[in-house]
């Protein structure tokens, strides 16, 4: 297990001083700060093998198409994907929540369905719905939060029916570092056929 001294190390920004002071970066909901490996792996993309993926027969088309395929695979085992297919990169959270709430709500939302998400959401998670549901004339269900910025559960379950179609919650809150009991009580009740 590597010391927090450790981790600071791997990631070249964190050496920075603010007034004075080592730096701590926690505006991760907006961008998350890389690593050395990864800074060193998209120089050596920019320098060996910059070219479209998918879309050439060329040598260095080919090798990116390898390369891109062969860290889509790599995130299939590490997130347990039962298919390749099934994993997808897009450029950051907002646009996938963005195409899941298109996708999602085009296939599978009709009016009176209902999806739930929390008062804590980041509006990257809010508007897609809101305007999903709107289109679909579905219902958009907030979980409200305690004083101490923990979700209402009794709430949840309440709001929980056949209508349901999609629970959409952040686990671990940017702005108030609350960590949402996700896998304990979040998942359970909804584990059904849509």
């Amino acid at each position: 297990m590597k010391t927090i001294a450790e981790i600071r190390n791997d990631f070249p920004i964190l050496s920075a001083k603010v007034r004075g002071k080592e730096l701590v970066y926690l505006d991760n909901g907006a961008t998350v700060q890389k690593p050395s490996v990864v800074i060193e792996a998209i120089n050596t993309y920019y320098t060996e093998y910059n070219s479209n993926i998918h879309r050439g027969v060329h040598h260095f088309s080919q090798v990116a198409t390898t390369a891109y395929e062969e860290a889509r695979g790599k995130l299939q085992d590490f997130i347990n994907a039962p298919k390749l297919e099934e994993v997808i990169f897009t450029k950051g959270t907002t646009d996938s929540i963005n195409l899941v709430a298109s996708c999602f709500g085009r296939n599978s939302l009709n009016k009176g369905d209902e999806v739930i998400i929390s008062a804590m959401e980041h509006h990257s998670n809010i508007v897609p719905w809101q305007m999903i549901c709107d289109e679909r004339d579905a219902v958009l269900k907030v979980i409200p939060i305690n004083n101490k910025g923990e979700l209402l559960m009794e709430e949840y379950e309440k709001m929980l029916s056949d209508k349901t179609k999609l629970v959409a919650i952040i686990h671990i809150s940017n702005t108030l570092g609350t960590i949402n009991p996700v896998k304990e009580k979040l998942i359970w009740p909804i584990k059904r056929e849509l």
